[in-house]
């Protein structure tokens, strides 16, 4: 016996709960972007993933605030430019941190106590206390639904930063990554517990 839900007859707090419920575990994409007026924004996305390597694209996306857009997804489109900065257990308190509701001028990073660190090609700022970093550009942004209601990030990957003791040259070691991953509500995951499948040839 399942339960059905027609989503279009659903109200959209039930079926987020039904979709980040169900969709698990998320990576969580940890945005970092910076005003016009050179002060930076940080905040964690778990609506976000990888989605090619020729080109490397990753996507985002945000909702809106009670009055504004994400203000991630506006500094990104008015930059054309962000951050992704891997969520390890060791940051997880301070990406935490970093989810909280702060006005459009806060410092994320001041607010957490994490290190800024610019980009070697991009203008937005990268935490130094994250295992990996992402520099990416805004290739396009997707409006979904009339408000818009969400708005969908997509960035192309133009350099990479790894720890050097993640890595084995380009392969990661994801015992010393040690990410996490978001569930639903105020649920998170290690990812340490894995077993191995053989593609069938």
């Amino acid at each position: 016996m399942k339960s059905s839900f027609r989503l279009g007859e659903t109200g959209s707090r039930d079926a987020y709960k039904l979709l980040s419920g169900l969709v698990v575990p998320r990576p969580i994409g940890w945005i970092g972007t910076r005003r016009a007026n050179g002060s930076f924004n940080l905040a964690p996305f778990s609506f976000f993933n990888v989605v090619s390597t020729n080109p490397p694209t990753v996507i985002f996306s945000g909702g809106r605030h009670s009055d504004r857009p994400k203000d991630s997804v506006t500094l990104a489109e008015m930059a054309g430019e962000f951050t992704v900065n891997i969520v390890s257990e060791a940051v997880a308190e301070a990406m935490n941190v970093t989810a909280g509701s702060f006005t459009a001028e806060d410092d994320e990073f001041e607010i957490a106590g994490l290190t800024p660190v610019i980009g070697s090609v991009v203008d937005a700022p990268m935490v130094d206390e994250s295992p990996a970093n992402l520099e990416c550009r805004v290739v396009e942004i997707l409006d979904l639904g009339s408000l818009p209601t969400t708005r969908v990030v997509v960035g192309e990957v133009e350099v990479i930063h790894v720890r050097d003791d993640v890595l084995d040259g380009t392969r990661v070691d994801s015992d010393a990554l040690a990410a996490i991953g978001r569930m639903a509500g105020n649920t998170y995951i290690h990812t340490r517990d894995r077993f191995e499948l053989n593609r069938p040839g």
